[in-house]
């Protein structure tokens, strides 16, 4: 999924989720919105596309938490207008039912992924 993120691959990315998938991107508290099913992530992908010339992220760490995923890594990203680089600590935590992605949620803050995924440092 990663790799579909990376490469901007739509498709890919959207095969990898069931139709019901819920997408909360790591700032949802401050934009409050949860992007839902291939019409949420076409709108996500596009406001990406929209917002920044580069985005991708980059893998630290992978854990099976059986039936979930917590996937801590980056998110390295350029600005569009401003062509302002940005490094940041990105936690991601993916459910998965029937092989699929049903739920992603991006965390800045490493502790709140653990706890999310009902886990301590």
């Amino acid at each position: 999924m990663i790799d579909a993120f990376n490469e901007r691959d739509l498709d890919g990315f959207a095969e990898m989720t069931t139709p019901d998938f819920e997408w909360s991107p790591s700032m949802v508290a401050i934009e409050g919105e949860v992007f839902v099913g291939r019409e949420g992530i076409e709108t996500y992908f596009g406001r990406m596309i929209e917002a920044w010339t580069e985005f991708r992220g980059a893998a630290d760490e992978l854990r099976d938490l059986d039936g979930r995923v917590l996937w801590r890594g980056r998110l390295e990203a350029r600005g569009r207008l401003s062509g302002v680089p940005v490094d940041a600590a990105l936690d991601m935590l993916f459910d998965v039912r029937d092989g699929k992605i049903s739920r992603m949620r991006s965390f800045l803050d490493h502790s709140e992924a653990l706890r999310a995924a009902g886990l301590e440092e």
